[in-house]
């Protein structure tokens, strides 16, 4: 029963962890220190030990072994929900940044609407000047609300992409962690039900 009980962790804990191993293994060698989740697997298969009882084969694996790797994919899964963290972070502070864009664009705005309704007055500031430095000072002025505009927009529009991409990478990430919950759950009560088979035939065979 203690050997079963070993097998089922190990095949479940390599479900869980499929999914982080992204590198090229080929050209690792095998350890429970460094490398990917699926090496760390492939150490944990070369390290354990077979036996035959009952016409039947066993696998031993080394509890201590086990417990490591349930640190490391443990380890790489806190990673993951620490980067949903960042990127929801992300999000937020674009959102800020995209509601302060939009109040300073109405402000603009506002400014913009009201220099125009003014162009015909010969008054600034209080003081009567000529037309030709009226017109130079005001269209000065327009000018460089217009640029001040632009870069309102442009700084909107780039946070907005910022913000499209952060959402997107969550939602991808988000997606990739429900069906690997799912496919780990479909697996574990796949093995679930053959290691139960397996005692049934074992009981039965006694």
């Amino acid at each position: 029963m203690r050997y079963f009980s070993k097998l089922f962790i190990a095949f479940t804990l390599l479900s869980g962890a499929h999914m982080f191993s992204q590198s090229d293994e080929s050209t690792q060698e095998p350890s429970l220190d460094a490398g990917t989740i699926n090496s760390q697997f492939e150490y944990i298969y070369q390290k354990s030990g077979n036996y035959r009882a009952d016409g039947k084969r066993y696998e031993v694996v080394r509890t201590l072994n086990l417990d490591k790797l349930r640190e490391n994919v443990k380890d790489t899964l806190n990673a993951a929900n620490q980067k949903a963290s960042q990127l929801q972070q992300v999000i937020t502070s674009q959102e800020n940044t995209i509601a302060s864009l939009n109040s300073k664009l109405e402000e603009t705005t506002k400014n913009l609407t009201a220099v125009t309704e003014e162009k015909d007055s010969m008054s600034l500031l209080g003081a009567q000047v000529s037309k030709a430095t009226y017109n130079v000072t005001l269209w000065t002025l327009i000018l460089g609300l217009f640029l001040l505009l632009l870069l309102f927009i442009f700084k909107f529009r780039q946070s907005n992409v910022l913000t499209q991409e952060a959402k997107s990478s969550l939602a991808d990430l988000e997606t990739e962690y429900e069906d690997h919950r799912r496919r780990a759950l479909e697996r574990e009560q796949r093995i679930s039900r053959q290691l139960q088979d397996e005692i049934n035939k074992y009981r039965k065979s006694k």
